[in-house]
């Protein structure tokens, strides 16, 4: 049985606790048909990326801030299937208190929404697109994951289902756990170690390390 011990985790929201997949799809496949671009690609770079850094790389003559408010305003709306994952909920009970946090590239507003609407606990810690610089791929949301719980990268794991996420954390210098949600396997090659499913997941606290076995 594959088994990790760390002193804490790192959690990517969208794709890894809740299922938004299909409520980010539709709203990016809308920008795309209204900027006209292609809305297939448009929805697959932006899964697991901040939404301004996608709007730069795609339509780098838009005004990104405005195009940003409007999408986290419509993002918002469109919540109406989000859903936690079968063994979420559980997991994050188990945890111990200040050995996890999450990693998203949504802003504050719409990942509180989320996990609100997931009927997940808002955690006291919490990363997002609002308090970086630079966005997933880039190492800084995990590098500043790590820092909050007061550890260092390598004393560290990341739950992550996309490649930028899986970049990022492993650039940070942490071991990556990837889960085959919304992106193929075939895709998640960088990550250390692949997890079926979140609900596969069991944890066993000993002598300060948390212990994840599936």
């Amino acid at each position: 049985m594959p088994s990790f011990a760390v002193q804490g985790i790192l959690f990517d929201l969208d794709g890894v606790l809740i299922n938004s997949t299909a409520g980010v799809g539709r709203v990016w496949r809308d920008w795309a048909v209204r900027h006209g671009r292609d809305p297939e690609q448009t929805e697959h770079t932006a899964h697991g990326r901040p939404a301004i850094e996608t709007v730069r790389l795609l339509a780098p003559e838009l005004d990104a801030e405005a195009e940003l408010a409007d999408l986290e305003r419509r993002e918002i709306a469109d919540s109406y299937d989000v859903t936690a994952f079968s063994g979420a909920a559980e997991l994050l009970q188990t945890l111990p208190a200040g050995q996890w946090a999450i990693v998203t590239s949504g802003t504050r507003p719409l990942a509180t929404h989320r996990l609100q609407v997931a009927g997940l606990p808002v955690p006291e810690w919490m990363i997002t697109g609002s308090d970086i610089q630079h966005g997933k791929p880039h190492p800084e949301p995990y590098l500043r994951g790590a820092k909050l719980l007061g550890l260092e990268p390598a004393q560290c794991t990341a739950f992550e289902d996309a490649p930028s996420g899986i970049r990022s954390a492993r650039a940070a210098g942490m071991s990556v756990l990837g889960l085959p949600t919304t992106y193929p396997i075939s895709e998640l090659g960088e990550a250390t170690a692949l997890v079926p499913a979140l609900a596969k997941v069991r944890v066993r606290v000993a002598g300060g390390l948390i212990h994840l076995e599936w």
